[in-house]
C-alpha cells in the first residue's frame, strides 16, 4: 500500500535510514493519475522490501526543490538515506517493477 508523506514523515523515514519507493506527483498531471495504480501493484508486490509513499509537489515544495523535481510523475528510490535511482514519466507495471528492483 502506498502512505502519503509530508516532508516532515519524508524526513524522518530518511533518518531512519528507510528503504523508500517515493512517487513525486500532483493532482492536476494525467500521468501521474495513471501511473498511481501501477505503484499501488507494485507496493503490493516489493512491500516487503521497501516502503511505498507518494509525495505531492504542490503541498511539499521543499522537496521539489531540494531533488530538482522539474518534471512529474517522478519515482525516486531512496536507500540508507540516500538517493538510489530516479526514473521520470509513467511507466507500466513490468518498467516499474524492473525500475525498482534494481534499487532493493
Amino acid at each position: 500500500m502506498v502512505q502519503t508523506f509530508d516532508s516532515a514523515a519524508f524526513k524522518a523515514a530518511m533518518e531512519r535510514k528507510e528503504t523508500l519507493v517515493v512517487d513525486f506527483w500532483a493532482s492536476w498531471c494525467g500521468p501521474c493519475r495513471m501511473l498511481a495504480p501501477v505503484m499501488e501493484q507494485v507496493s503490493e508486490e516489493l512491500s516487503d522490501k521497501a516502503t511505498f509513499v507518494k509525495i505531492d509537489v504542490d503541498d511539499n515544495p521543499d522537496l521539489a526543490r531540494e531533488y530538482s523535481i522539474m518534471s512529474i510523475p517522478c519515482v525516486m528510490v531512496f536507500k540508507n538515506g540516500e538517493l538510489a535511482g530516479k526514473n521520470v514519466g509513467f511507466g507500466a507495471k513490468a518498467a516499474m517493477l524492473e525500475f525498482i528492483e534494481k534499487y532493493l
